[in-house]
């Protein structure tokens, strides 16, 4: 068979295209949005994708099916429990779709990360065993699918984690320990809470190192895979949503995104309510900035961060380096932040000469923050990592308020102190920064974070 995986770094999500080398006909499982990536692996192979396929409603991306479907007419899949505005070819339970002689796919429907939940056997030619599984969701290397994200639609977190036990038991464990395990993410998604990094693992393997997959009854199971888990970003119910809907495809939500912005009429906005987003770098941004401004840099899980830290709903109005628009643009389409305003036209250097419009945020190395904590004023230090991060070493006496609650709980932010701000390796503090300087607070970014504060 054709086999392709595409992984998408800034989502950590992980897609697949498989094919028959002798049909050449083509399935694309769980693609992102931005599918020309597909288009020109199927056009390399002299491939012709007829049918692309999700293994659940995702929460953290927004799909690429209409999209392909747009693109290639390929027919839209889901589980047979999936209800969608769009037209779809159910896969029930045991239900083959054959791409040829030499590939076919057998549906798993395996409830508990969502209630539609399936994963995919791959047979190759004639062979009884299955070579390999892709697991979505449900199955991860190192996790499981978190069973907590369908609270909002009325699914207890408790319920789903015994569905998901019942979909390991019953239908992942009982395959041979040869089976490859392909799963929907790696390390870095907020769908589990251990991800791997690795990219494919035997089912034997994780049968004896992944914690959720051990002997244990269905009680101990749903306790040890319902706790520990952080709030999942905002932004997740508003994907699932538009997952399940028909939308504007990313083109055309491109097309109204890429609207050069003077400074006015980015002033203007932001008095509207617009959101401003700089997507430069975490020390371009230190150094000169809009004044209310949000900064998620693109060298980062830009996308991610962006479903956490703003809001879906209202419109962005984008500062980047000039030449970045686009990706920037793009990469927010990837998780259905389609409402963009425009581009400030020249980037952040419009905004020279104009100091009523601008600010800037001090980074300060660990030495220089070692001497203001002896000095007779020391400022308060805000750790904004998470739980395991945090247990892995901390800055005594820091305040720990993890980025992902950080809009939520800034009441517990003293605003009469000064504050230094830190996370591991000085990423995430850059959006901290920037939000608590927003809500009006004094406040220094530690350069390199933790990690350079333990280095010493």
């Amino acid at each position: 068979m054709i086999f392709e995986r595409f992984y998408t770094d800034c989502l950590a999500q992980a897609s697949y295209g498989l094919a028959d080398p002798e049909t050449k006909v083509a399935a694309i499982v769980d693609p992102r949005r931005d599918v020309e990536i597909y288009l020109e692996w199927a056009a390399e192979q002299g491939l012709t994708i007829k049918h692309v396929i999700l293994t659940h409603f995702h929460a953290d991306f927004l799909a690429g099916h209409l999209e392909l479907r747009a693109r290639t007419g390929a027919t839209i899949h889901l589980g047979s429990q999936a209800e969608t505005e769009y037209p779809t070819e159910p896969l029930a339970d045991g239900a083959s779709l054959e791409l040829g002689p030499g590939l076919r796919l057998q549906t798993l429907e395996t409830p508990g990360h969502t209630p539609e939940g399936i994963c995919l056997l791959v047979f190759e030619g004639q062979a009884p065993e299955p070579h390999a599984i892709l697991t979505g969701d449900t199955l991860f290397l190192g996790d499981v699918g978190r069973p907590d994200l369908m609270s909002a639609v009325g699914c207890t977190a408790e319920d789903l984690a015994g569905q998901l036990y019942d979909s390991l038991h019953e239908k992942i464990l009982p395959l041979p320990d040869a089976t490859i395990v392909y799963p929907g993410h790696g390390a870095g998604s907020s769908c589990g809470k251990t991800l791997s990094s690795a990219a494919s693992a035997p089912l034997g393997e994780e049968r004896a190192s992944n914690y959720a997959l051990q002997p244990m009854t269905k009680a101990e199971f749903v306790q040890k895979v319902t706790e520990g888990q952080g709030k999942p970003p905002a932004y997740f119910a508003h994907d699932a949503r538009l997952n399940k809907i028909e939308r504007p495809t990313l083109d055309e939500a491109l097309e109204a995104a890429l609207r050069p912005l003077s400074c006015e009429e980015l002033v203007r906005l932001k008095n509207q309510g617009v959101q401003v987003l700089d997507a430069r770098d975490p020390e371009d941004y230190a150094a000169f900035h809009f004044r209310g401004s949000v900064n998620v840099g693109l060298g980062g899980k830009y996308a991610s961060w962006c479903g956490v830290v703003l809001t879906p709903t209202r419109p962005i109005a984008l500062i980047v380096a000039p030449g970045r628009e686009r990706e920037a643009a793009l990469r927010l389409g990837r998780i259905g932040f389609d409402s963009i305003s425009g581009y400030l036209e020249g980037g952040a250097e419009a905004l020279r000469g104009q100091p009523e419009l601008t600010n800037r945020i001090e980074r300060i190395d660990p030495q220089e923050l070692r001497a203001r904590l002896a000095s007779e004023t020391p400022p308060r230090l805000l750790d904004v990592r998470g739980p395991g991060e945090v247990a892995a070493g901390a800055i005594e006496g820091s305040l720990r308020i993890c980025l992902t609650g950080l809009s939520e709980r800034l009441d517990e932010v003293d605003r009469d102190a000064t504050w230094v701000v830190h996370c591991q390796g000085g990423y995430r503090s850059a959006i901290a920064a920037s939000l608590l300087e927003g809500a009006g607070l004094q406040v220094t970014d530690l350069r390199g974070g933790y990690r350079a504060w333990a280095a010493g």
